[in-house]
């Protein structure tokens, strides 16, 4: 189970790595793709369909599913991990989450996001006054 929150940077070369408490569940090949509120979502490759779980199924007529399936599928980018852990995070996505040096990586089960740490700290404090 994928668990915790743990605190990273974007390196140099815009290479972040993943904690090894996550790779240790999740293995060294990986999906990235946007997630909701402004964070990305990181999934081990044979648990992909996971996040599909709610359009898998419904009829390509279905506009909703439609629009989460591009959401998801066409932001994806698939990444292996080198020795350390490490991936170049592509422009596409780090745009998308706002990510420019401080990162925080938060387990959510058999996934994980990773959340720029401004945003994330924002977005704790909304969840707390709610």
């Amino acid at each position: 189970m994928v668990i915790g929150q743990y605190e990273g940077k974007l390196g140099e070369k815009y290479q972040i790595a993943i904690p090894k408490k996550f790779r240790e569940v999740l293995g060294e090949k990986l999906i990235i793709t946007k997630g909701f509120e402004g964070c990305l979502v990181a999934i081990a490759e044979g648990n992909w369909k996971t996040v599909l779980e709610d359009v898998e199924g419904r009829p390509f007529t279905d506009k909703v599913s439609r629009e989460k399936q591009r959401f998801i599928l066409g932001n994806a980018s698939s990444v292996e991990l080198d020795g350390k852990g490490r991936f170049v995070l592509p422009e596409y996505l780090r745009k998308y989450a706002g990510i420019t040096n401080e990162i925080v990586y938060v387990g959510i089960e058999r996934f994980f996001e990773i959340w720029d740490r401004a945003k994330w700290e924002e977005q704790q404090k909304d969840l707390a006054q709610n």
